[in-house]
């Protein structure tokens, strides 16, 4: 750096005898300028507030609150295509139904104003109708086993009863 204006080492310079300024006092008041200088373009090109951020994933019990719905969803199809079974599906629809309801809860999602349509078509007679809900049951419940085996422990005790109902519901079936 090359210095155009007189500098003194003390308190006069040499030239006329006036007060001057130190090299230090120069150099600290030139780098200040230089970071500030650099500075403040910065703070208008918006580097230090980005909203830009990336969506965060989204959450693991997301299929498990569509699972519970569709599950729901293939009970209310097989109790309209067999009155005769309406009292024993109809509660366990509901169960369904409140699963996906505390799911969506616990991860913070509404759950979907539209009603879900079943995963199959409900088959032509009473049995067949529950063999496959035991079918559809027994999926949901190892998936059910697996979320279970890999959330965190505040979640466990909500999917680890889910799975025990998934259980239930296929000796109901029977």
């Amino acid at each position: 750096m090359v210095l155009t204006c007189p500098v003194g080492t003390g308190r006069t310079t040499q030239r006329d005898q006036a007060s001057g300024h130190s090299r230090r006092k120069l150099l600290r008041a030139g780098a200040l300028l230089a970071l500030g200088g650099a500075a403040a373009p910065l703070t208008g090109c918006d580097l230090f507030d980005r909203d830009d951020q990336p969506a965060p994933p989204p959450d693991p019990l997301r299929p498990m609150v569509d699972e519970a719905l569709g599950l729901a969803a293939a009970y209310k199809a097989s109790a309209t295509a067999h009155p005769d079974l309406a009292d024993r599906l109809g509660p366990i629809a509901e169960a369904h139904t409140a699963h996906a309801t505390e799911l969506a809860r616990v991860i913070g999602v509404a759950l979907p104003s539209t009603v879900a349509a079943a995963p199959t078509d409900p088959a032509d007679d009473p049995a067949g109708a529950l063999a496959a809900l035991r079918r559809l049951e027994k999926t949901a419940q190892q998936s059910a086993t697996a979320a279970c085996a890999a959330a965190p422990a505040e979640r466990a005790a909500l999917l680890g009863s889910i799975t025990a109902a998934r259980a239930t519901h296929q000796e109901a079936l029977k």
